[in-house]
């Protein structure tokens, strides 16, 4: 009789075999009570040889018997599986068990384990049911940073658009970059002064939403004519609009400017007034002279421009007729060569004398 043990079929996994400085049982104890579910099998036919409580639990068998390793874990892609547990190689996926009804997320990994004829492998499935969670907040927060970002830019420009509503684009720049404006002199510039003829009258007589959509409809138009011909609006009060060329960015064109908004403007109504009922008429003051430009306020700013240059122009609008465009001679000086004015004579002005005053009627160049 030979002395040679016979090889056993039985290829259930002996746990002294795996570390023999551990006892089976105590290793064997170790391996159940872990939260992690653990299973050795064989790749080559993927044989279950040991399981602990845990993949007991979360992968039950069907039926009376055990089943494969491919059929407790239908998840697993057996032919990858097998290619890379054969070079050696770990493989890992994700997958969900629903033991009890409670769905769990698992991480999944498959390492070679060296055994008897090399086809063993350690299955690990791990709960990272925290880590999503982690992870699905993470992904709120960063989808929340996202959304207040956009808020935020986009209430950046609303807060740009009014304030360039209100104060040159120049001026808002120093503002945002250096927290205040210098008040600033400009010899150079043409201010225009509008208003209507009767507003009093019509507010009262007229309905207020009506009129009030119409002087906006009104103001708007001129907003983009100031804008075409190289002017700024200052402000509106009320039924006035006054409009300045030559600042902040100096301007030689700055007379020639204001006259042909001037101009435009009265078009504007002239056409407006044939669409409509309602008729409405203007009367606009243009003078050339300094004025100082600078914020005021420091809750509620506002850009404005002070000097005689502006009250002059106050007292040319109030001078014209309805209709007429009435320029001081320091404007007429400035555009007569373009522009086609009436001499309209003298004129006392309060608190600046005897002044000759003109009417703007034509830019000789374009006819109008």
């Amino acid at each position: 009789m030979s002395d040679t043990p016979e090889k056993s079929d039985d290829k259930s996994v002996d746990l002294a075999d795996l570390d023999g400085s551990v006892e089976p049982e105590t290793l064997r104890r170790v391996l159940q009570n872990l939260s992690l579910a653990c299973v050795i099998a064989d790749y080559s036919s993927w044989e279950i040889l040991f399981e602990n409580a845990t993949f007991f639990q979360w992968f039950p068998p069907k039926g009376d018997r055990d089943g494969l390793l491919t059929e407790r874990l239908p998840d697993l892609n057996q032919a990858k599986a097998e290619e890379r547990l054969k070079k050696w190689r770990p493989i890992s996926f994700e997958a969900e068990t629903k033991p009890g009804g409670r769905e769990i997320p698992l991480e999944i990994e498959l390492r070679p384990l060296p055994g008897d004829d090399g086809t063993l492998c350690i299955v690990e499935c791990r709960d990272i049911a925290k880590r999503r969670q982690a992870e699905y907040m993470l992904e709120s927060y960063s989808h929340m940073a996202e959304k207040n970002a956009r808020d935020l830019r986009r209430e950046k420009e609303r807060v740009e658009k009014l304030l360039l509503n209100i104060m040159p684009r120049s001026v808002y720049e120093e503002m945002k970059d250096y927290g205040t404006v210098t008040p600033q002199r400009f010899d150079d510039a043409s201010i225009l002064m509008l208003d209507f003829v009767d507003f009093t009258e019509m507010a009262v007589s007229r309905d207020p939403s009506a009129l009030i959509s119409e002087l906006n409809d009104i103001f708007t138009s001129f907003d983009r004519i100031v804008e075409l011909f190289g002017c700024e609006r200052i402000k509106t009060i009320g039924d006035a609009y006054m409009a300045v060329s030559g600042l902040p960015e100096a301007n030689p064109e700055h007379a020639q400017n204001a006259a042909r908004a001037g101009l435009r403007m009265r078009r504007y109504i002239e056409r407006r007034n044939t669409a409509h009922t309602e008729a409405w008429r203007c009367r606009i003051g243009i003078h050339s002279g300094p004025v100082v430009g600078s914020i005021i306020g420091i809750q509620k700013y506002v850009y404005d421009i002070f000097g005689p240059g502006v009250n002059m122009a106050a007292r040319l609008e109030v001078q014209s007729e309805p209709m007429q465009i009435t320029v001081s001679e320091t404007t007429y000086n400035l555009i007569k060569d373009e522009f086609r004015l009436v001499d309209r004579g003298k004129f006392e002005v309060k608190g600046f004398g005897t002044q000759r005053l003109f009417s703007l009627e034509t830019e000789i160049a374009m006819g109008r």
